[in-house]
């Protein structure tokens, strides 16, 4: 953010390279050590703070990724649960009043990455689900699968619907909706 309201221009999405698996530490490593890495070479102006989601793990794992690429920035961990404020120099997590302003705007920094993600997951899954499914049917090219989801809105829909209605999308026909229904 920049004073205090959202930089959307510096929003970037990190798919996950080098972890197998779940692995929320080496996940937040990759993703910092990327981003900065990129930054560095761009000529790109380094933030005033880094804030990572999570508690002590992840804010040690986002400190060693920057440490290794020589930069040096003031990084925090916001850890959800009870909006513990973690630091580098504090062994103990800070807790601000729940009225605190600069609790506000930390709150609000996190729901707003939050909520970048998830709409960009949920693009992802969506994406995911009308490939896989849809991509399997012979005969179902891009055209006739786009006509397919503006009409039914979903594969749930798609799914429901009977072979009748599907045969009536343009292009489809009564052998390929036949096709399209034995397929899903």
């Amino acid at each position: 953010s920049r004073d205090g309201k959202p930089h959307k221009d510096h929003y970037r999405h990190f798919q996950i390279q080098t972890v197998v698996g779940s692995d929320d530490f080496a996940s937040m490593a990759e993703v910092v050590s990327r981003r900065y890495a990129r930054l560095r070479e761009e000529g790109g102006a380094l933030p005033d703070l880094v804030m990572v989601d999570g508690g002590r793990g992840q804010l040690n794992a986002a400190l060693a990724a920057l440490h290794v690429l020589k930069i040096q920035l003031p990084v925090i961990g916001l850890a959800k649960q009870f909006e513990e404020i973690y630091t580098p120099e504090l062994p103990e997590p800070i807790r601000l009043p729940r009225e605190s302003p600069a609790l506000h705007v930390i709150q609000r920094l996190r729901d707003e990455a939050h909520r970048f993600a998830n709409a960009y997951h949920q693009k992802l899954r969506k994406r995911r689900i009308q490939e896989s499914v849809l991509d399997e049917v012979p005969g179902l090219g891009k055209k006739k699968k786009l006509a397919l989801l503006q009409q039914f809105g979903s594969i749930q829909r798609i799914r429901e619907a009977a072979v009748e209605d599907l045969a009536k999308v343009p292009g489809l026909g009564l052998k390929l909706a036949q096709k399209l229904k034995e397929a899903l």
